[in-house]
């Protein structure tokens, strides 16, 4: 199986709690952790299946609520 390696960079300007989110922010945007547990734990097919629906209802329904706000 090979292996997705992530290049991520984040420049310090001066103030490093400001860096540390913005490489937290990034590292959940690039999914890099949930790569991580995905291969620490084997999970069925089916499981994966049912993660994927789950997520995808979840953005479908906040997209839904963000748009009636406007």
């Amino acid at each position: 199986m090979a292996k997705n390696k992530v290049n991520i960079e984040i420049y310090v300007t001066g103030n490093i709690e400001r860096s540390l989110r913005q490489l937290k922010k990034k590292i959940e945007r690039e999914g890099v952790v949930r790569d991580m547990k995905r291969t620490v734990y084997f999970e069925p097919p089916t499981q994966k299946r049912r993660k994927r629906l789950v997520r995808a209802i979840k953005q479908n329904l906040m997209r839904m609520i963000s748009q009636r706000r406007i």
